[in-house]
């Protein structure tokens, strides 16, 4: 990362880290792409079963990676501030936490997993088929935290297409491997919407060992010596991560669950519901994939630049990203609407399910408008390490806002499930207004006391 001193060299900055994060999201979500359309083309009741095992499995995922994602901006703040040589003992430990919270998920699951389905009430293969599909998971949550941690790394000396390259590789793998363990080609076992699971482990491992080795043998990453002294451990690095870490985790895992337990709501419809609903969220989330990546860049370039203490680039970035983001969500939403039949026919061959995957897109514009604010100013927040009070109004946001206002129009007007997607929207909105207050708050905050401390 370098200096910049216009907006036309800031602008130039972001897409140089933004494209390659955008391609390597795109090829994570290709993953779950690539499992939620070979299972609805296998059946109906496969792919709501994938539905099911992903709301449960996407929350975990995506708070606990929040946690090890910060390692980016910590990683960014100290070399904006010449602290280059401390980079390493911040990976490391996140690392050493990336292996003891595997331990606690996998625990958790042993006892917790099993009687949770039961308590959804689903039809007997539906339940069969997630219960397999988030143990074949299972066995690439290890890779998975650890190539985080590395991608936070990487990510932070701005090296973003290393990760990207990694990710285009691993495609094609994946792909093969959902083929022929959902379908059960060319000797390989027919595992349905379970052979997702298992398709996904397994490519996770080869994403994993590919930035291993480039962590360890390619320049510059050889010279920080992140393997160097392992037996290496303090409390305080911990502690430093999980600061920062803990609060974007939870508010991830609480955005997250809110999409998780709407799910479970739906699972009271039948099963076209469910597959339709997941089919548009997984849409959807596809195209959160623009601001998300927007979003990480965003939290490296304003970290980088605080740490630099030069405030008024790293507002420049923050609102930047903002404005960046609403514009391409504006685009893409419109582009979903038009052609929402075209775009639901990939999920599926089933009239019906298309039909209601279509109604559902038509509220995907305002949608992705609201989550674009909220997801870029929480990162800008983040580069600034707000994250606390960020935390309380995400939580506010999707738990007093989204679900009681999506409960109350589906379960109590003539909505029924379309309800859901409207109360999203309003709570991502709130969200969106609230952490767009705060950074504005941040931000003269730090103009005044800079202002202070120049007087002095």
């Amino acid at each position: 990362m370098n200096q910049t001193f216009t907006l036309k060299e800031k602008t130039k900055q972001i897409f140089v880290m933004l494209i390659p994060i955008l391609i390597t999201q795109l090829g994570m979500f290709s993953m779950v792409f690539f499992n939620t359309i070979m299972s609805g083309k296998y059946s109906s009741s496969d792919l709501a079963a994938v539905a099911i095992g992903s709301s449960i499995w996407n929350p975990v995922f995506t708070g606990i990676s929040g946690i090890l994602l910060a390692v980016s901006p910590i990683a960014a703040q100290r070399f904006g501030e010449k602290r280059s040589g401390e980079v390493a003992s911040v990976v490391r430990h996140g690392l050493y936490l990336s292996f003891m919270i595997v331990v606690i998920v996998i625990g958790l699951g042993v006892f917790f997993l099993d009687p949770l389905l039961d308590k959804m009430n689903l039809p007997i293969e539906v339940h069969e088929t997630a219960f397999d599909y988030l143990v074949g998971l299972s066995y690439g949550i290890l890779p998975l935290f650890i190539f985080n941690v590395l991608r936070s790394f990487i990510y932070a000396l701005g090296k973003t297409r290393i990760v990207m390259h990694i990710l285009l590789l691993s495609l094609p793998i994946n792909f093969f491997l959902n083929y022929v363990l959902i379908f059960g080609y060319w000797g390989f076992p027919e595992l349905g919407g379970a052979g997702a699971g298992y398709a996904t482990s397994i490519t996770y491992w080869v994403i994993t060992g590919m930035t291993v080795f480039i962590v360890k043998k390619k320049d510059p990453f050889i010279h920080f010596g992140i393997f160097d002294n392992l037996k290496e451990f303090s409390f305080a690095e911990c502690k430093e991560i999980l600061k920062i870490g803990v609060p974007m985790g939870l508010s991830t895992f609480f955005e997250t669950s809110m999409f998780a337990v709407v799910t479970i709501l739906l699972s009271k419809f039948n099963v076209t519901t469910i597959a339709a609903y997941q089919s548009a969220l997984n849409i959807v989330s596809f195209l959160y994939m623009i601001p998300i990546s927007i979003s990480m860049a965003q939290t490296v370039l304003v970290g980088y630049e605080v740490g630099a203490g030069r405030y008024k680039d790293a507002k420049s970035y923050s609102w930047l990203g903002i404005y960046l983001a609403i514009i391409i969500a504006l685009f893409t939403g419109i582009f979903v609407v038009l052609f929402r039949y075209q775009v639901a026919e990939f999920y599926s061959n089933e009239a019906e399910v298309i039909n209601l995957t279509a109604h559902f897109l038509i509220f995907a514009l305002f949608f992705q408008i609201s989550d674009a604010i909220q997801v870029t100013a929480q990162a800008a927040l983040r580069g600034y390490k707000d994250v606390n009070l960020a935390f309380i109004m995400t939580l506010i946001a999707y738990w007093l806002i989204c679900l009681p206002v999506g409960y109350g129009l589906a379960n109590f007007t003539n909505l029924r499930a379309t309800g859901y997607w409207l109360g999203l929207t309003a709570g991502l909105l709130a969200a969106g207004i609230a952490l767009s207050w705060r950074l504005l708050y941040i931000q003269k905050r730090i103009f005044v006391d800079s202002k202070k401390l120049e007087a002095v």
